[in-house]
């Protein structure tokens, strides 16, 4: 192994301000930020226990409540990643001993059972090939099958670009007497999430992707039947736990940073002092469910399908062939098949240096074989869609692919216009 690094000049005088160039980013996330929100996170810093810092998260915990439409008192945020949000869910809701249903239709599927098996949880799945959804029939079946504990699912799944249809699924898990756990990460705040409606129980979502802020803090909605069953698995750590407190019956949570019975602690009244809050990316959280609602959800979501409907008129008119059913096509993320003949990755590389526009890779499968393209949050905009396929058009003719030129940016307007 190399030791250069021990050699290096650490001089800050080396290292430059940071100065990122103003590149658009149109891929499966992270999108460009509005810039409301990073206004947001420069404010002053607050005490986590100060009352105008409290009064900001009950504030979070209101507007974040028709963002995953539902009326849930445990609405709030998970400081970390997405991924964060999804770890805190599962592992609140499970543990080694019980089994859970993961309905499996891409990467991020995947990403649940990883999860699940670090747990030490058992699985049993219900796949669909990428590009296409699962039938809830199949839900069903499955469910009636393996009496799960949780049936786990993604809603939007970018790596494969298909939204899985979630009615009824709530009524499957009562059925079977199970908890419905959903990752919303790229579609909260750009498709319509029904957490009520859809009878789920606990949804996580993500900043960076529609709701158009930065990575680093995880929303995340708890049903009172999940919250029960949390709260039964309550071991307040030693340092911090109240005088009187009593533990719940069941086994603790094996996490103490996704412990979601003191997290939701912390968020309550009680103010469990769990950890620190981060501050900035509160502040940031909260300006973008401000945007989303102000904006309104149903005009919100119009807007995402009119930038899916025009990214998807302009890809087909250079040619392009779409990836996946498009039935159940996202509207914040297309896949379209790489021409044959064309290096992907040097497409790839052009509209980032020639454009400054980043459009995305695929996973598994489709690597090498599938680009995404993104359209969400700040950048579900009918200028950013025509920017993205002229460019793409002009990068496809210098690299020899003939594409019908000039086509391309009519028909995503034509799109654009149906669609709003």
């Amino acid at each position: 192994m190399s030791k250069n690094w021990e050699n290096a000049v650490l001089d800050p005088l080396l290292f430059g301000e940071i100065d990122p160039p103003q590149r658009l980013l149109m891929g499966p996330g992270p999108v460009n930020a509005h810039p409301r929100v990073l206004r947001a996170m420069s404010a002053d810093l607050l005490g986590q226990f100060d009352p105008e810092m409290t009064g900001y998260m009950n504030q979070v915990m209101a507007l974040y409540r028709p963002v995953f439409g539902t009326t849930n008192r445990w609405t709030m945020l998970i400081d970390g990643t997405a991924r964060a949000a999804i770890e805190a869910g599962l592992v609140s809701l499970l543990q080694p001993g019980d089994t859970a249903l993961v309905v499996n239709f891409g990467r991020f599927g995947l990403l649940l059972q990883e999860i699940l098996t670090r747990i030490g949880v058992s699985y049993e799945t219900v796949d669909a090939p990428w590009g296409e959804v699962v039938p809830i029939e199949a839900i069903r079946a499955a469910a009636l099958r393996t009496a799960p504990r949780v049936i786990a699912t993604v809603h939007g799944d970018t790596s494969t670009t298909m939204a899985q249809p979630l009615d009824g699924i709530g009524a499957i898990a009562r059925e079977v007497g199970a908890l419905v756990y959903v990752d919303a990460t790229a579609t909260l705040g750009g498709m319509d999430i029904a957490t009520d409606r859809w009878g789920v129980d606990v949804v996580t979502g993500g900043l960076q992707k529609c709701l158009g802020g930065p990575s680093g803090v995880g929303p995340i909605t708890v049903s009172d039947r999940a919250a029960d069953h949390i709260f039964s698995r309550r071991h307040d750590e030693r340092g911090i736990r109240a005088a009187g407190a009593v533990d719940g019956p069941g086994a603790r949570i094996a996490s103490n940073y996704f412990d979601l019975a003191m997290i939701m602690d912390y968020w309550s009244e009680k103010r469990l002092n769990h950890h620190t809050e981060a501050t900035s990316m509160l502040y940031g959280a909260r300006e973008c469910a401000r945007i989303a609602l102000g904006e309104g959800l149903p005009a919100r979501y119009a807007r995402h399908r009119a930038a899916g409907a025009a990214m998807s008129a302009g890809l087909r008119a250079m040619g392009l062939t779409l990836f996946g059913d498009d039935a159940h096509r996202m509207t914040n993320v297309t896949g379209v098949y790489i021409p044959a003949g064309i290096d992907g990755e040097s497409v790839r590389t052009m509209m980032r240096e020639a454009f400054e526009i980043e459009i995305g890779t695929a996973f598994g499968p489709l690597v090498g074989k599938v680009w995404r393209l993104g359209a969400m949050g700040y950048n579900a905009m009918k200028h950013k869609v025509l920017l993205t396929l002229a460019a793409l058009e002009a990068t496809l003719k210098a690299h020899g692919h003939v594409v019908p030129l000039g086509e391309a940016v009519p028909a995503a307007l034509a799109a654009w216009e149906a669609a709003s």
